[in-house]
C-alpha cells in the first residue's frame, strides 16, 4: 500500500481513526474504524435511493462521521478500495490486445476515464474537502490498496479466527478476478490469483445477462431459479466456454463473450450455442432454469477443486469467503456439506459495499502494523453497524404524515406482533441500526409466517413486486436451526443454504408442475421458506447480536409451536432496502403490508389516512 499524501506538521497524533471508502463502479460504500473497531459502515443508495449508487459515498460518510461523533478532520487516514491508475492500465491493455475489436466499447470507456476516473486521487481529494469543508491541505492522508486486498482483508480481518485461508472471487479488480491468500494474525499472504478475463464472476454474469436479467445486480435471481432446472448444459459449459483444471484453475474462451472490451456481456457465438438471449421482463422459460442450474453447478464445482487444492497446499481447517461470489448462498452450502473445512465465515458485505472495510482494516492491521484480537469473535456486531433512530425521531416523521400509531412497550409490543404474524398478517419491521450490506437480518425487514403456504406468492406479489418464482428465506432461533434443517452451526449473515431435515418434509410428486407452481405445492412443515428443491437460505438468529428480534421469535415459538419466520428486505423490487422512518412509512403505505412496526411504534394500514395512499403507492409502483 503506498502514501499518496502525507501531512505530520499541524496534525494531532494518531489516534487511530480510520475512514474506507469505495465508489465509482457499483455500491459505492463507507465504514470508519476507530482503534481497529468497526463503528459504522452503510451504503451510499440507502441514503440516496438510488439502487446500486456508483457515486462519491457523501452520504454514507457524513453517516459514518456523525455516528462517532467526529469531524473530517479527526480522521488519521483515508483508504480506497482499489487502485484506479491499475485498473486503466488492465482497460488499455485489454483493448489493445483485443484491436480492433471493441473500439465501440472503446471510445465509450475513455471520456468517462480521462474526466473523472483517471485522475480519481484529484476527484476524491476535490469531494472530501468539500464534504469536510477543508482545504485539501488539511485533509486526513490519502491511501489506496488493491480491490482484492481489500475483499480479502474485509473477510479475515472481521473473523474470528486467528489463521484462516481467505478465497475472494468476483468479477474483476484491477486485474485479479480470483485470489487465494492465508492469514495469520495481522497480515494476508497472497498464494494464488486468477486474472481478467478468466472471471468466475464474470462467466456467472454472462448467464444472468443471456437469461434477461441485470448484471452487477439479479445475479441472485439466477442462484434462485437454478432449482426448477436441470442441469443439461453442464457439459457444454466445460467443453466449450471453461477449460477447467483439477486446481480449480481455468481459462475462458473468449470468443463466446464480449465483455472485455464490448458493450454485451456474450458473443454471437454464445446465443449460436445457447439459442437467443431471453428479453428482460418476458416469461421465464425452462431452457432459462435448466441455464440456471448448470452454470451454478460448474461455479459450484471450480469453487471446490480451488479450495480442495489450497487446503491440500496449506493445511489450514478454517476458512473465510469475501468478494461477490461469496453472496451466492448455495455454493456456500455446498462446502459447507463437503465437510473441507472446520469453520466457515463469510464477510455479510461481500461485494464492493464490503471493500470500503476491508480498505480500512488493511491500513490498520497491514500498513500500521497494529495487531488483532481473534478472541473478541466476529467483530462485525450482527452486521448492524448502521443508522438508528430514536422514539423522538420516530415520533416525529410519523407525526408529519399524520399516521395513526400506537405506542407500545416490549413485552405488549411482542404480544402483539407475533399474534399478527401467527394471524397470517404481512408486518415491516424496523429496529435498531441498519444491516451493512444486501441482507435484511432483522432490522429493516418485513416478517411473515412460514408455516402459511400462501405466504411466498403473497408477499412476491403483492409486497415486494417482483418474480413469482423467487424463494424467501427463514429466520431461525440459532439454538433451534438443526431441529428443521440439516446445518449444525451459525449463519448470522443469511449466506448458507441448507436441506430441510428428512423428517420435516411433506412427500410431494411435482413432476407435473412447472414454474411457481411446484412452488406452491407444500414440501415441508415450513412451506413459505422451503424451496423446490427443499433447500432453504437460513439466517440463524441470536440473542447477542439481534437481541429484540431473538425474543419476538421466542415469543412466536411459544405460541405457535415454530421458531422461525419469513425475513425478506424491506423494499421491493428496484428499490433498495429503507433506511429511515420515512422510507419504511412509504413503502408499508405503497404496498399490501398489513402493520408496520418501528421501534415501539406500531400502525395498522386499515387506520392510517387514506388520502396520502395513492401518492405513495405511485411512488413505489414498478415502471
Amino acid at each position: 500500500m503506498g502514501e499518496e499524501q502525507r501531512q505530520s506538521q499541524e496534525r494531532e497524533p494518531l489516534t487511530g481513526v480510520v475512514l474506507g471508502i469505495s465508489g465509482y463502479y457499483h455500491d459505492s460504500a463507507a465504514a470508519l474504524l476507530r482503534d481497529g473497531r468497526i463503528l459504522a459502515a452503510a451504503q451510499e443508495e440507502r441514503f440516496t435511493r438510488k439502487r446500486h449508487d456508483a457515486r462519491f459515498p457523501e452520504c454514507a460518510i457524513r453517516y459514518c462521521l456523525d455516528e462517532a461523533g467526529l469531524r473530517l478532520d479527526q480522521v488519521n487516514a483515508v483508504v480506497f478500495y482499489e487502485k484506479p491508475l491499475v485498473k486503466f492500465e488492465r482497460l488499455l491493455e485489454t483493448y489493445l490486445s483485443f484491436a480492433p475489436r471493441g473500439f465501440a466499447s472503446f471510445l465509450k470507456a475513455m471520456p468517462v476515464w480521462l474526466k473523472d476516473k483517471l485522475y480519481l486521487k484529484s476527484v476524491l481529494k476535490m469531494e472530501l474537502s468539500r464534504l469536510g469543508e477543508l482545504p485539501v491541505k488539511k485533509l486526513p492522508p490519502l491511501f489506496f490498496t488493491e480491490h482484492h486486498r481489500s475483499h480479502a482483508a474485509s473477510a479475515f480481518f472481521a473473523s474470528p479466527f486467528s489463521e484462516a485461508l481467505v478465497l475472494c472471487l468476483d468479477g474483476v479488480g484491477e486485474w485479479t478476478s480470483s485470489s487465494v491468500w492465508l492469514g495469520r494474525g495481522g497480515r494476508l499472504e497472497l498464494k494464488r490469483e486468477l486474472s481478467f478475463p478468466h472471471s468466475l464472476g464474470l462467466l456467472y454474469s454472462a448467464f444472468t445477462y443471456h437469461t434477461g436479467f441485470k448484471v452487477n445486480s439479479a445475479e441472485y435471481k439466477m442462484m434462485g431459479l437454478a432449482p426448477y432446472g436441470e442441469p443439461h448444459y453442464v457439459d457444454l459449459i466445460l467443453e466449450k466456454l471453461i477449460d477447467l483444471k483439477d486446481d480449480g484453475s481455468f481459462r475462458l474462451d473468449m470468443d463466446y463473450f464480449d465483455f472485455a472490451t464490448g458493450l454485451r456481456m456474450t458473443s454471437p457465438k454464445f446465443d449460436a450455442l445457447f439459442g437467443p438471449a431471453r428479453q428482460p421482463e418476458s416469461p421465464v422459460t425452462q431452457r432459462e432454469m435448466d441455464l440456471a442450474r448448470s452454470i451454478q453447478v460448474v461455479t459450484e464445482e471450480t469453487v471446490l477443486r480451488i479450495l480442495r487444492h489450497a487446503k491440500a497446499d496449506y493445511g489450514v481447517d478454517r476458512l473465510c469467503l469475501a468478494g461477490g461470489v461469496a453472496l451466492n448462498c448455495v455454493c456456500n452450502g455446498r462446502i459447507v456439506r463437503e465437510g473441507l473445512f472446520r469453520d466457515l465465515w463469510i464477510q455479510p458485505a461481500a461485494g464492493d459495499a464490503g471493500g470500503a472495510l476491508g480498505a480500512a482494516l488493511s491500513y490498520w492491521h497491514e500498513h500500521l502494523d497494529r495487531p488483532r484480537d481473534p478472541s473478541a469473535g466476529d467483530r462485525m456486531a450482527g452486521a448492524y453497524l448502521g443508522p438508528s433512530y430514536s422514539s423522538d425521531q420516530v415520533r416525529l416523521t410519523l407525526d408529519a404524515f399524520g399516521a395513526d400509531y400506537e405506542v407500545l412497550a416490549e413485552e405488549a409490543l411482542l404480544d402483539r406482533v407475533s399474534d399478527l404474524l401467527g394471524a397470517g398478517k404481512v408486518v415491516g419491521w424496523f429496529q435498531g441500526r441498519m444491516e451493512f450490506g444486501p441482507r435484511a437480518l432483522g432490522a429493516r425487514s418485513i416478517l411473515g409466517d412460514a408455516r402459511d403456504s400462501r405466504m411466498q406468492s403473497t408477499m412476491n406479489l403483492k409486497i415486494k413486486q417482483r418474480e413469482s418464482f423467487r424463494p424467501f428465506a427463514p429466520a431461525v432461533l440459532a439454538e433451534r436451526v438443526s431441529d428443521y434443517f440439516e446445518f449444525h452451526g451459525a449463519s448470522p449473515y443469511m449466506l448458507v443454504v441448507a436441506e430441510v431435515r428428512p423428517d420435516k418434509r411433506i412427500p410431494a410428486d411435482g413432476k407435473d408442475l412447472f414454474g411457481i407452481d411446484k412452488l406452491r405445492l407444500p414440501r415441508s412443515v415450513v412451506p413459505a421458506v422451503t424451496h423446490v428443491d427443499h433447500s432453504a437460505r437460513l439466517q440463524t438468529v441470536h440473542a447477542e447480536t439481534n437481541p429484540r428480534f431473538h425474543r419476538l421469535l421466542r415469543r412466536f415459538e411459544a405460541k405457535t409451536g415454530c421458531p422461525m419466520l419469513i425475513n425478506t428486505s424491506f423494499n421491493v423490487r428496484g428499490e433498495p432496502i429503507v433506511e429511515s422512518p420515512e422510507d419504511a412509512y412509504g413503502c408499508f403505505m405503497g404496498t399490501e403490508m398489513d402493520y408496520l412496526v418501528v421501534e415501539n411504534f406500531i400502525l395498522s394500514k386499515e387506520r392510517q389516512p387514506r388520502q396520502g395512499e395513492a401518492q405513495w403507492r405511485r411512488r413505489f409502483e414498478l415502471d
